[in-house]
């Protein structure tokens, strides 16, 4: 099977170190929460751009540097390996700070992760998705799922506390940890 999969909040536990300094920052600023189903920032709060662009530079690379591997994370990925699953990587990091990418990069490393094939800064995974012609996408981003399932490509949706439910259906699989990806796809 070919597997597509987003590194943030599915392989890093970026999310929710991003979240961590998303209240941070949004407390000193005295901004409130404007959707807390919204996985992103940029409409999670009610931040001016000139806000992003302050937290981008102010946070990114220090969640970057903080983030590990999501518990599960590695034991199932080699028992999937093992197994002959095919991985290739999805994802928008690197875009906004170039530097995550390799912040991504040396945590794979130190890990001892290859995977199969690497796409970095993606502003459409449903392009790759169809031009790799993935068997199932597991991603953590409710649009970026539902875009993906209403498409035909076959989803995790990797749900953390608080992110917008999804109704499941035979595209969308709701899953909260690395134990119910392996029950998935075994």
């Amino acid at each position: 099977m070919k597997i597509g999969i987003d590194l943030d909040g599915v392989v890093l536990d970026s999310e929710t170190t991003f979240r961590t300094y998303e209240e941070i920052f949004a407390v000193e600023k005295g901004n409130i929460i404007v959707d807390r189903e919204e996985p992103k920032f940029q409409a999670r709060y009610d931040w001016s751009q000139e806000e992003q662009r302050e937290f981008i530079n102010k946070y990114f690379l220090t969640v970057s540097r903080e983030s590990g591997l999501m518990s599960g994370f590695l034991a199932v990925y080699r028992l999937l390996k093992k197994q002959g699953h095919e991985f290739v990587v999805i994802t928008a990091r690197g875009g906004h700070v170039k530097e995550m990418k390799d912040d991504a990069e040396r945590i794979l490393s130190e890990n001892n992760i290859e995977f199969d094939k690497y796409y970095w800064r993606v502003e459409d995974k449903l392009e790759i998705c169809k031009k790799e012609n993935v068997d199932l996408m597991i991603d953590d981003d409710w649009q970026i799922v539902k875009k993906l399932s209403e498409n035909g490509v076959k989803t995790l949706y990797f749900r953390d506390t608080n992110l917008k439910k999804l109704e499941e259906n035979e595209f969308v699989k709701e899953v909260n940890n690395w134990g119910d990806i392996y029950r998935i796809i075994k």
